[in-house]
């Protein structure tokens, strides 16, 4: 339906995602977190890694991060300096995905190791309130089926259903 829409696909890869962070989980517990993602990326054969870390800055209409983000030659020198810092690994999770480029929004589809997410999602990222919901009703939604939930909130409440 994307490419219908005259979307263009901008990535094909698969992921391991490093999650970590004190052992007190203070991050998570604040909304944030600290990453070493490894990317295989399908439509250039290459691979890369990056180091992140993000923080939740609103969750008011849509969710806002605050993400830094560099990428990195070597995934273990990643790994020492997060260590180094007092950091632990918390979970490793696995996924592909699938981004395209609508206009000036980026829509994200994930599939997790289903001990993750059992369940795929899509994240549309846009500077451009306009054009986001735009693109939600030419999918076929409306601003009612959205959320500026984490991924961690939804999860937890999908457990409490």
């Amino acid at each position: 339906k994307l490419l219908d829409l005259g979307a263009i696909k901008v990535k094909e890869e698969s992921q391991i995602n490093n999650i970590y962070d004190f052992s007190d989980k203070k991050l998570l517990k604040n909304k944030g977190y600290a990453r070493i993602r490894y990317i295989k990326d399908v439509i250039k054969n290459e691979e890369h890694y990056y180091m992140t870390v993000k923080k939740l800055i609103s969750q008011e209409k849509y969710k806002v991060m605050e993400e830094n983000e560099t990428e990195i030659l070597d995934f273990k020198e990643g790994e020492h300096i997060f260590k180094a810092l007092g950091l632990e690994l918390i979970e490793s999770i696995s996924k592909f995905r699938e981004s395209y480029k609508y206009k000036e929004t980026l829509v994200e589809i994930d599939i997790n190791d289903k001990s993750f997410c059992p369940f795929p999602y899509i994240e549309l990222e846009s500077n451009n309130e306009e054009e986001l919901e735009e693109l939600v009703e030419l999918l076929g939604y409306s601003m009612n089926d959205t959320t500026s939930k984490t991924i961690y909130e939804i999860l937890n409440e999908e457990k409490v259903k």
